[in-house]
């Protein structure tokens, strides 16, 4: 089974049903005679950057825009994702979970953010880019009143 047909339908299912865990979709796509391991669903669902709402999963930008709004879907992000929070001059660096650097950071970047100017996320650290040290604080501080 070739890898975009395989994420092409998990994009159909998540746009036609609510899936709210890995276990609902991978029982789906085994409906459609796709069995997949649950490293590579997770790495599929990493790479196609879904988000997981209160609503199931979806895609990043689809839950910015559909009721959750930039901030919605940014503050959902931050209390799934974020383990913890530093800054080394004019960078944020945003430790998370293994494999979900990259919604964080598609996240932050849909977001309506001035203290931050880009993101460059691995596997579990993103790296959030201010235009000064003072507006890395700034955006630490946001971050970390998102958390609370």
């Amino acid at each position: 089974m070739k890898k975009n047909f395989r994420q092409g339908q998990i994009f159909n299912l998540i746009r036609s049903q609510p899936i709210h865990t890995q276990e609902e979709l991978s029982l789906a796509l085994k409906k459609l005679g796709i069995d997949v391991t649950q490293v590579t669903l997770s790495r599929d669902m990493r790479e196609i950057g879904l988000v997981k709402t209160p609503q199931g999963y979806r895609e990043a930008q689809e839950a910015a825009v559909a009721g959750e709004g930039n901030t919605g879907a940014l503050k959902h992000a931050v209390e799934e994702f974020v383990r913890d929070v530093q800054t080394a001059q004019n960078i944020v660096i945003i430790r998370t979970d293994s494999g979900s650097a990259s919604p964080l950071a598609e996240a932050l970047d849909n977001g309506d953010w001035p203290e931050i100017v880009g993101t460059l996320a691995g596997d579990n650290t993103v790296f959030a880019v201010a235009p000064n040290s003072k507006q890395a604080l700034k955006a630490k501080e946001r971050l970390l009143a998102l958390l609370r």
